[in-house]
């Protein structure tokens, strides 16, 4: 098992992770972890932990890493946003068929004005990707 290990270890953060170089190099083959760095998906900012200076071959597993997660993030938040898409069906559902007056109450308001807010939203965005295809026809129409 201890050659199954992967070689660096990357600890989830909010914005990123902390970055372990794992190791059994010892006399009783425990599994020791040395932070390396620390990795900012958000920014980019890849930190070498304390006086340690990372070497090519560990930036570019960290950058690596941090592209895949990067990746992983946005197939997530796609699908939560289809997710949202169900939830918003069955709730619609519920409330034509199952919900009762006082359950109706507690939360009519709150959807009312998170659909609204959600509508608007997305017909300002909707509106500036149409003006903005509009611009670009324009432009390649002008163009010989």
């Amino acid at each position: 098992m201890m050659g199954d290990l992967p070689e660096f270890y990357f600890r989830i953060r909010e914005t990123g992770a902390a970055v372990f170089r794992v190791s059994t190099d010892n006399r009783q083959r425990r599994i020791e972890m040395e932070e390396i760095a620390v990795v900012n998906i958000r920014n980019g900012n890849i930190r070498a932990h304390g006086d340690r200076t990372l070497t090519a071959a560990e930036q570019a597993v960290i950058e690596a890493w941090a592209d895949d997660r990067r990746a992983v993030l946005a197939d997530r938040d796609i699908d939560d946003i289809h997710r949202a898409i169900d939830h918003l069906n069955l709730t619609t559902h519920w409330a034509q068929g199952r919900a009762t007056d006082a359950e109706l109450e507690e939360v009519t308001d709150r959807l009312l004005l998170a659909m609204h807010d959600l509508r608007t939203v997305l017909v300002r965005r909707k509106a500036d990707r149409l003006a903005a295809a509009a611009r670009a026809g324009a432009d390649g129409a002008e163009a010989p």
